[in-house]
């Protein structure tokens, strides 16, 4: 196999290797990285996932993109460590499975991306000698699951920013109480104010100095781990070949560009249920065809999801044939109708999440949180719309229900059994900055503490 080459959505950068995608994170003219061409799996070997562990399946899957930059051996002892959890797929009915991604070291689907991402860059900075600093933007369980993956990695420091008034007790505690490489910012903004500093920090020309790069799904590292976990089911629950409905809760959409990328390397869907919250500019999109972003993004219950301008619309934009630039602005147009016709999309309003997390307890002793509960209600709007038959189908369930006690007391009348991995936090002491959405405080931040080392 040819090693792959990645290219910019913005078109105006040159092509790279995974390595340079990796550190780089955004490309120099503030686009964002796909690969050139998309390895197909073919059914047969799709179908053999069925007999196959879930780290064997991730090896199978990314060595088709690390070729030239590190070798199986590396590769799989590299998933191996990364994916020592499990990954449940609860029945509900018929043929429809819940998957909870929920059982990593931060309880949340980040893990999944985060864990390989930093085994990944933490070797290549080694073998280059160099250090790097890592900037992320985190509306919820990013920075959390970033914070946990990198923690220790030599040569990396880590820098989270996330909006103080937007995520949970138990999300800020994961990234706030780490010590040694990891930094974190409450800002007072949106989760779109934190991402546009990381933004801006990175075309910023007086940093070039620091060697940036970005935790986020903004980078291709992010994604192309998240598009195992939709061959994992698809081998579990489907015939080989047999279309799949996967329904996806969506904030920055990165974890929908997963499947997305699973699908063009020949997995079989039907259907892509890209279910948001209140912030609903891309069903407006599909809907009309025109895009304005959200400004500012809606505080929703699924808080992870406050996105008001999703940056992996580009990419999607960018495999539907069109082109979008930083600033959500279309200068070519996707196939509107193609995507029409994969995806489905409709807004969850909070009102309709806390329904949905009392009539899935209630109807199936199905136990979600806010963002599952989106893609939960998301789902039945889809099966409303087009019936499911004998569809299999797989409903993702992105955070432990733990996260959100509180709401989930509220609404069920009791408690989540606490996973051991957010059982020490409410002991450890928190240290963080803060900090308002300004750049050139940030900037200077950045200087101060990350330009003299």
């Amino acid at each position: 196999m040819e090693p792959l080459l990645f290219y910019s959505t913005n078109g105006k950068a040159p092509l790279v290797g995974l390595r340079d995608a990796l550190l780089k994170g955004q490309t120099p003219d503030r686009g964002l990285y796909l690969p050139q061409r998309y390895p197909r799996l073919t059914t047969e070997e799709i179908a053999a996932f069925a007999r196959q562990p879930y780290p064997k399946i991730a090896f199978e899957v990314l060595r088709r993109f690390t070729v030239g930059a590190v070798d199986d051996a590396t590769l799989h002892a590299l998933c191996t460590d990364a994916y020592n959890y499990d990954v449940p797929l609860e029945p509900v009915h018929g043929r429809v499975r819940v998957m909870r991604l929920d059982r990593g070291p931060t309880a949340s689907f980040k893990d999944f991306a985060a864990r390989l991402m930093a085994r990944l860059m933490g070797r290549f900075v080694r073998e280059a000698d160099r250090t790097l600093t890592i900037l992320t933007a985190t509306s919820g369980d990013t920075g959390s699951a970033v914070a946990s993956a990198f923690h220790g990695v030599a040569g990396i420091r880590v820098l989270v920013l996330f909006p103080v008034a937007e995520v949970s007790d138990r999300q800020r505690k994961q990234m706030t109480t780490l010590r040694d490489n990891i930094r974190t910012i409450a800002v007072d903004g949106k989760f779109d104010d934190c991402q546009a500093l990381v933004k801006r920090a990175f075309a910023d020309p007086a940093l070039t100095a620091i060697p940036l790069s970005s935790a986020n799904s903004i980078n291709i590292g992010r994604l192309l781990p998240q598009s195992v976990y939709y061959f994992y089911a698809a081998s579990r629950l489907a015939q080989p070949g047999e279309p799949l409905v996967i329904s996806v809760p969506s904030g920055n959409f990165g974890d929908m560009m997963g499947a997305v990328i699973a699908r063009e390397m020949g997995l079989s869907i039907r259907r892509l249920v890209v279910p948001v919250n209140g912030n609903n500019e891309f069903p407006r999109f599909l809907e009309t065809g025109v895009y304005e972003r959200i400004v500012p993004s809606r505080n929703c219950l699924s808080n992870a999801m406050n996105v008001g301008h999703p940056s992996n619309l580009a990419r999607l934009v960018a495999i539907y044939g069109g082109q979008m630039d930083e600033t959500g602005q279309i200068h070519r147009a996707p196939d509107m109708a193609r995507l029409r016709g994969d995806l489905f999309s409709t807004s969850v309003s909070d009102e309709q999440t806390r329904a949905t997390i009392k009539q899935a307890w209630h109807d199936h002793r199905l136990l979600l949180e806010p963002h599952g509960a989106v893609a939960w209600r998301g789902f039945q709007d889809f099966t409303q719309a087009e019936p499911l038959g004998d569809s299999p189908a797989v409903v993702l369930e992105t955070a432990h229900p733990a996260k959100f006690p509180e709401e989930i007391e509220r609404l069920l009348g009791f408690s989540p059994e606490m996973p051991p991995s957010l059982a020490a936090l409410d002991k450890l002491p928190e240290d963080y900055d803060r900090m308002a959405a300004d750049y050139d405080q940030f900037k200077q931040y950045l200087i101060n503490n990350y330009g003299h080392r």
